[in-house]
Formats: C-alpha cells, structure tokens, sequence
C-alpha cells in the first residue's frame, strides 16, 4: 500500500531534488515528526554542513538535539547507543566511513549485539550515516568501501541508495527502524538529481528494484555503480543484448528474490562491486545464485570490482584502478559471447582522470 502509493507518486510527479537535498529533507522530517530524533557528528551544525545535508538543522531545532562532537568516534558512537537505549534514536554522521573504524567495537560488539544478548527486551534504534567514495586524490586512508565488513555482522543492517528517491526513503525507514543502521552514501551521488515526493514516505530495508528489464543478462549493483550499470546496459542495448539492471539498494537484509526470479529468467549474471572482489559482498551474490539456480544458469556467474590493492592517491594509478561502464562492458561481452565490445557512451571522453568525477556530476567539493 504506502509502497505503491510512493511509486505512484514517483511517476505523476516532475519534482526535483538532488541527493543531498534527500537526505536533509528526510532528516528535517524526522526530526520534525519525533522529538526522539536527534543529530551529531564532526562538522554537522559548520555553515557548510556535512556538504549540504544536515546545513541549518541546528539553527531550526536547537543545540540540544544538534550537535557537534569532539574527535573521539569510538567514545561518541558508545553515547549514541546509549542513547538509543534509553529511548532516542540517534542519527550520527561521519563525514568519511575511514573515521567510523575508530568505532568498530562499538558498532559490532555493543549496538549490533544488545537486542540478541537481552532477549529482545532491549533495541538500539541508531543510523550511523557514512560517507563514502573516491576523488581528489584521498587515497587509501580515505577512499575505502567496506560496506561488506558492516553486512557479515548479525544485527546490522546496511543500506546503500544509489537515487535521491532512495535516499530519503530508505533514511526514513532507518530512522524508523528499531535495528543498527549504517547507511552508506556515496559523494559522487551527492549532486545527482531526480525525483523526490515532499510527503513522507519510506522505502523497505531489503528491498532491490528493477530499474531496466531485461531477458539476457542480469546485471546487479548498489550505490553509484548502479550509475555505470546503466550506462552499460544503454550500449549493450545497440547490439540486441537486453540487460535487467537491478539495484539492490540494501544490502543487509539484500532481496535474494527479486535477484533470484532475475537469473532465472536470463540464465547468467553480473554483480558490479565497489570494493575489492575478495570476501566482497558481490561473492555472497554469486554464491546464493549458484547455490538456488546452478541448472538455471548458462554461463558462469562473474563479479566486477576493485583490483587487490589499497585505494591510490596518485592520478595516474587511479586511471587504472576504478571500474566504469566500459569494464561492465567488456565483463558483460565476455558472458554473453560477443565478438566485440559495444562502445560506451561515456561523459568524460575528453580524457579527464577517473579520480575525479565526470561531468554528468558536480561534486560537493
């Protein structure tokens, strides 16, 4: 019902916001329907707040529910769950997931574990909003996707949009929700713009969505690699190869169903990842598909990710580092057996370094 309401909504609907024009306006919302809410991080009341996204909150809902903290993640991240645990729901932002791992015993021993360890009788109603993404040379400090360490653990749910709709919805439904929340938002998604509903609404934590149908191949993504998903799909299209672009949105509950009625239809499948291939979260795809589907498959399934090394700072490296629509192309020929690989129409053929975001997008900094 509140789901087809939203689609419908989506559709009749020419309004537009950008990314992190979303995820504020989910934020103001929430923090508007429930004075349980509240907000902090390093940087969230600054005048450029967290890039635009949490910008003005402190002014409109006072210090007391947004606040600034000092660099102690792992300190702070404990005053947040115990927070939740005594009624709150806490959002809490780090402005890149690189600071969040000074907190990791706090996300996986403390707010992943209460609710298991007390039989149900306590909840840790927390988001931990996470940045995440490459650019500008940041390097292997400050560039990681490790989206697949938060998914392996029991009682974390993990959510990825790749839309502004998804955005807003799926923080919404975080807020909402009475689990762990690590929400993980990419910068090059920041200025993408698209259709957003001003009601409120809520997208289902592990719930993926059809964005292209497809008969031959199946090609599943989450965050912006759903971007270049879809680039691909656009060229493949040029040589009769009808690609289903599925963007899993979370990956922790992640919607085995629809992946799975997917590959049963084309028979093969491609995960496109943004992080290393190893222990990744694309291998748990492939695997749950080999494990329901094997007879249903026509050719292997294959994985696309970031090669075995950390993150590089220097540009000409990057070059040779981040995956683009053209490495789902030549992945996606590979499976489907064609003699040449179709030509991808990319925005940044005028040579610009893959470090930096191709002109489709202006980043936030």
């Amino acid at each position: 019902g509140e789901r087809l309401r939203g689609l419908i909504a989506l559709l009749v609907m020419d309004r537009q916001l950008k990314f992190w024009e979303a995820i504020h306006e989910a934020t103001d919302l929430c923090m508007a329907k429930d004075g349980a809410v509240h907000l902090f991080g390093l940087g969230v009341p600054d005048p450029t707040g967290v890039f635009g996204t949490t910008a003005g909150l402190q002014e409109k809902y006072g210090t007391d529910r947004v606040t600034d903290i000092p660099a102690s993640e792992n300190g702070m991240t404990g005053i947040a769950i115990g927070s939740a645990l005594m009624g709150t729901r806490p959002i809490m932002v780090h402005q890149r997931l690189d600071f969040a791992l000074l907190a990791l015993e706090q996300i996986v021993n403390q707010a992943a574990k209460w609710h298991y360890m007390f039989s149900g009788q306590m909840r840790v109603p927390l988001v931990i909003r996470m940045l995440i993404g490459r650019g500008w040379g940041q390097g292997p400090q400050h560039s990681q996707s490790l989206h697949s360490w938060f998914a392996h653990i029991p009682g974390l749910r993990v959510v990825m949009p790749a839309t502004p709709y998804d955005a807003k919805g799926l923080l919404i439904a975080s807020v909402e929700d009475d689990n762990p929340v690590i929400c993980l938002e990419h910068r090059w998604l920041y200025n993408v713009s698209g259709p957003v509903p001003e009601s409120v609404y809520r997208v289902p934590l592990g719930e993926a969505r059809v964005l292209r149908q497809g008969s031959d191949l199946t090609i599943v993504s989450y965050s912006y690699m759903t971007l270049e998903a879809l680039r691909a799909a656009d060229a493949l299209v040029t040589v009769g190869v009808e690609t289903e672009v599925i963007d899993l949105r979370s990956i922790r509950p992640w919607d085995e169903r629809l992946v799975l009625d997917s590959v049963r239809k084309t028979g093969r499948l491609l995960v496109v990842d943004m992080s290393s291939k190893t222990m990744g979260f694309g291998a748990e795809v492939v695997s749950t598909v080999a494990e329901r589907l094997w007879g249903a498959l026509k050719t292997p399934p294959r994985r696309l990710g970031f090669p075995e090394c950390p993150v590089p700072t220097s540009p000409a490296l990057a070059q040779h580092y981040y995956p683009r629509a053209v490495d789902v192309l030549t992945v996606a020929s590979e499976i489907m057996q064609l003699e040449h690989v179709p030509s991808a129409v990319l925005p940044d053929e005028d040579g610009q370094p893959l470090d930096v975001p191709d002109p489709s997008f202006s980043g936030p900094f």
